[in-house]
């Protein structure tokens, strides 16, 4: 008795944090701008591009500060220096005779300099880096613009199949539950004699497809949530409910394209286009920075120092002589040297580094052409064949619709039929399996419409990310 009452008591303590969780998992309704907008603030490809974008920024200030002069200064202080040297001396005349004898002097000082250098000329290799890096600066903006236009197609095309596999799994439910009530009359028809044995196995097997059709419907569906969570990088136990799409502007769609002006607009509005375009440039400025090293190179340099002795003792034959300097402070400030020069250098032979980096430089020009050629032609293939594949999204739709409305008209009246006695299961089957297709057609060709339309602005640039962020809040 005793433990079963402490087994209710630890029942009765967790019960308030099992019920908690159940509350935190509520379901989560979310829009496609919302979904975009999570994607973007999460998205590793976009935060990579916006820390590329950074870096451009501090390399362009690099390249201004190429223009400004350097100044460097330094300081040094030595409690004690020991040399040692050999003199020649004597008693009678001094210094100066044959006699070499040992001398040892102990010192400390200070020393301070200040030198600034300003660059006149270097083959113009600093404003060729300059404008390299500018373009670098804007192409890495519209690498980040991209890198968003491609997460928001990325997710719209994995929310468009969420709702597409729950619209498939909602059909496949009904056709369970209409193979159900079908089993349900069979079976009561067998009991009277108008349906054989025959007739009932193959409905009970139909029916059993029919809920095989719904659990692949809906292991679909938990699949399709997923990869969209994986974009989204939210929280996988989220539950997650998604808003409809606008089925009437999808209907308000019109299938003419004029491929032309699509094409011109399309090469002057992508983002990526325009990035390789400024990598393009930028390398060719890396060409003349390069060679500006068989120019020669001019600085002119301004330095300023002053020094101190602390102490100076010089020991001789056993003697030890102490010479006195005015206090460090005042040898500093009166000690002041200050210098101005012209520095010319210029580089006769480097063992043709300079030339293989000037041939390097021109290589990586002529491959970003190559890169800007193949992105364009690529851009112009695709605006074509994206194009036609939103034409015949329309001529999907239109099929669909036909054969929908014939499979149902078929279905209707075999299913008369079949209930009369006149017509036999396989024909029933076939008719059920045709309508059910129909209708799984249909609604892919409408969310495949939508797809396109979103796969055409992708393409031509012209996804605007602005206004779906904005409607999202």
């Amino acid at each position: 008795m005793v433990k079963k009452n402490v087994f209710i008591g630890i029942l009765l303590l967790f019960l308030p944090v099992v019920t908690v969780h159940a509350e935190s998992q509520q379901t989560k309704t979310l829009s496609l701008p919302e979904c975009i907008s999570i994607a973007l603030d999460n998205a590793y490809s976009v935060k990579k591009a916006e820390n590329a974008r950074h870096l451009s920024g501090v390399d362009l200030l690099r390249s201004y500060g190429n223009f400004l002069p350097k100044v460097t200064s330094s300081a040094s202080y030595v409690p004690r220096s020991v040399n040692r040297s050999y003199a020649s001396y004597s008693p009678l005349s001094g210094i100066g005779s044959d006699t070499a004898i040992n001398t040892t002097s102990r010192s400390s000082s200070v020393d301070l300099s200040v030198t600034a250098s300003l660059n006149l000329f270097n083959g113009l290799s600093d404003y060729a880096a300059l404008q390299a890096a500018l373009d670098r600066k804007k192409a890495a903006g519209f690498t980040l613009q991209r890198a968003r236009e491609t997460i928001a197609y990325d997710v719209t095309q994995h929310y468009y199949q969420v709702l597409l596999d729950q619209e498939l799994l909602d059909i496949a439910r009904e056709n369970l539950k209409s193979a159900k009530d079908l089993l349900t009359l069979t079976d009561r028809q067998f009991s009277i004699g108008l349906k054989s044995i025959t007739d009932l196995y193959q409905q009970q097997a139909e029916t059993s497809n029919s809920n095989l059709g719904v659990i692949n419907a809906e292991n679909q569906l938990r699949r399709s949530k997923l990869e969209l969570v994986r974009r989204l990088r939210i929280d996988p136990a989220t539950e997650m409910a998604l808003k409809p799409v606008n089925a009437a502007a999808i209907g308000k769609l019109s299938p003419e394209v004029d491929i032309t002006a699509l094409s011109a607009s399309g090469l002057e509005r992508r983002a990526d286009l325009k990035a390789q375009s400024l990598e393009r440039d930028a390398a060719r400025q890396d060409v003349r920075r390069i060679a500006g090293a068989r120019l020669p190179k001019l600085d002119l340099a301004f330095t300023m120092s002053s020094g101190a002795i602390d102490s100076y003792q010089t020991t001789m034959l056993g003697q030890t002589y102490d010479y006195s300097y005015p206090p460090v402070g005042t040898q500093l400030e009166n000690g002041i040297d200050h210098a101005v020069s012209l520095n010319l250098s210029w580089t006769i032979f480097d063992g043709f580094m300079t030339r293989y980096n000037v041939e390097s430089a021109k290589v990586a020009s002529r491959n970003r052409q190559l890169d800007y050629e193949e992105l364009k032609e690529g851009i112009e293939i695709d605006l074509k064949q994206v194009a036609g594949d939103y034409r015949a999204a329309f001529a999907r739709i239109a099929a669909a619709r036909q054969s929908l409305k014939a499979s149902e008209s078929a279905a209707q009246g075999i299913t008369r039929k079949y209930d009369l006695g006149a017509s036999g299961f396989v024909e029933l089957s076939a008719a059920r399996a045709a309508l059910f297709n129909a209708r799984s057609t249909l609604t892919q060709a409408l969310y495949n419409l939508a797809l396109q339309k979103a796969l055409l602005d992708y393409t031509s640039g012209g996804l605007d990310i602005e206004d779906n962020n904005a409607s999202s809040h």
